[in-house]
């Protein structure tokens, strides 16, 4: 089940939305009463292929079971990468409201011991940056994306993430 749970998740990230669901079809049929999987993977794999397809209200309403589970330790990792937050964080994003977004990232910052070294925790200061310039808090973005840039110092330059994320910090107005 690990496996093909984590499979459908890789496959929803990279955009392959009918491999994602497929596998999440037969998990759901092989195991209908597994509380974690039916109310936190399928719900969060669901969610990232809605986000693929532009359908960020969708999205939410599929995510609207884990929060319960955030803080549960999956059996597929030695941490929670509280991952349900981070894509409710992204489809809030999507859905243009800055402020829940901004709420779903800070769930991931202020508890670093959940995600330790995972990259969702340099990830959630990027998406509370852009959580705040939505919300035009300009000052606070510029406080976030710094934070990410510090944690990044020493990465590629040329990751597109990275690169996405500069791109996005030169375009605010300079701090008053």
């Amino acid at each position: 089940m690990q496996i093909a749970t984590l499979s459908a998740l890789v496959d929803a990230e990279i955009g392959d939305s009918k491999q994602a669901l497929a596998t999440c079809e037969i998990l759901d049929k092989q195991y209908p009463h597994g509380t974690f999987l039916q109310n936190y993977w399928l719900p969060v794999i669901r969610a990232k292929v809605e986000l693929q397809r532009r359908n960020a209200t969708k999205a939410i309403s599929l995510l609207s079971v884990t929060p319960p589970f955030d803080a549960v330790i999956p059996d597929e990792f030695a941490t929670s990468p509280v991952y349900p937050a981070y894509v409710r964080g992204q489809a809030y994003l999507a859905a243009r409201d800055g402020r829940r977004a901004a709420d779903e990232f800070k769930t991931i910052i202020d508890r670093p011991g959940m995600v330790l070294n995972l990259p969702l925790g340099a990830l959630a200061r990027l998406g509370l940056a852009r959580a705040y310039v939505l919300s035009g808090r300009t000052a606070e973005a510029r406080d976030a994306y710094q934070s990410f840039f510090k944690l990044w110092s020493d990465a590629d330059p040329d990751i597109p993430v990275l690169r996405q994320a500069h791109a996005e910090f030169d375009l605010l107005k300079p701090a008053a």
